[in-house]
């Protein structure tokens, strides 16, 4: 078997296929959690905690850096990281709530997937029809039976 028949058999297997649109998907799923993250709960957790901008909180870790925050505590982080060595610890919280929703999510569909499938077995199968040589067999033996 050619290299080319070997790949094209290796790149339409269903598995891989179906991994790929679970790699598009979660992609998308995943733009839609950071906007939700950050359009809708960092704003609630900010309001909570009084406007704390957690994309925003860092610890410098060079004396440049510490010279400018003490100048203007207010420095931005992109203007920190510019201008030195920082310890981002608010970013990591943002994408550790992010992660938490994303696992919750993900949680709540296994087990409404798990469910479906505890109904689908815990439901009797039907049972088909018989047809008609099953019925004329039926009754053969049931004539068979009654026979001394």
């Amino acid at each position: 078997m050619s290299i080319a028949k070997e790949f094209k058999t290796f790149a339409l297997r269903g598995n891989l296929v179906d991994l790929a649109i679970g790699v598009v998907i979660g992609g998308a799923f995943g733009k839609v959690v950071t906007a939700f993250i950050d359009g809708l709960i960092m704003p609630l957790v900010g309001t909570l905690t009084g406007g704390v901008d957690f994309n925003n909180k860092f610890i410098p870790l060079g004396a440049k850096v510490a010279d400018a925050v003490k100048a203007n505590p207010t420095l931005p982080l992109d203007e920190a990281k510019k201008l030195g060595a920082v310890w981002a610890y608010g970013s990591f919280i943002t994408v550790l709530i992010d992660f938490l929703i994303v696992a919750f999510v993900i949680f709540l569909v296994i087990k409404a997937m798990n469910k479906l499938q505890k109904k689908e077995a815990e439901a009797p199968a039907a049972t088909p029809e018989p047809t008609q040589s099953e019925l004329l067999l039926t009754e053969i033996r049931d004539l068979l039976k009654r026979q001394p």
